[in-house]
């Protein structure tokens, strides 16, 4: 059984884990988008978008290209320049049936 956290710990622990979840996504850039989205039904893009979506419940603005940029440590463009290939057909055929609805 889980030990009882205290809601200030609780965001802490969810924070660090987060931010460890970020940091492991930026060391491991030959991970693609497609593939984490056909595997795990979401990418380093759902995850800026749940921020962005946090931070504008709370009444922070916050545009895609900034929460992009917390989340890929670089502007997108950047990110996509080094590190993002063509998807292949098959990445795209599995992305079609596996594609999370909203």
């Amino acid at each position: 059984m889980a030990a009882a956290l205290t809601k200030q710990q609780q965001t802490e622990f969810e924070a660090a884990a987060f931010r460890r979840l970020v940091e492991h996504l930026r060391e491991r850039s030959d991970v693609e988008n497609i593939d984490l989205m056909n595997l795990a039904g979401f990418c380093r893009n759902c995850l800026s978008n749940w921020y962005r979506e946090a931070a504008e419940a709370d009444g922070v603005p916050l545009s895609k290209d900034e929460s992009r940029e917390i989340v890929y440590g670089m502007p997108y463009d950047d990110w996509k320049n080094l590190h993002q290939n063509n998807a292949s057909a098959e990445q795209k055929a599995a992305f079609e049936l596996n594609k999370p609805h909203k």
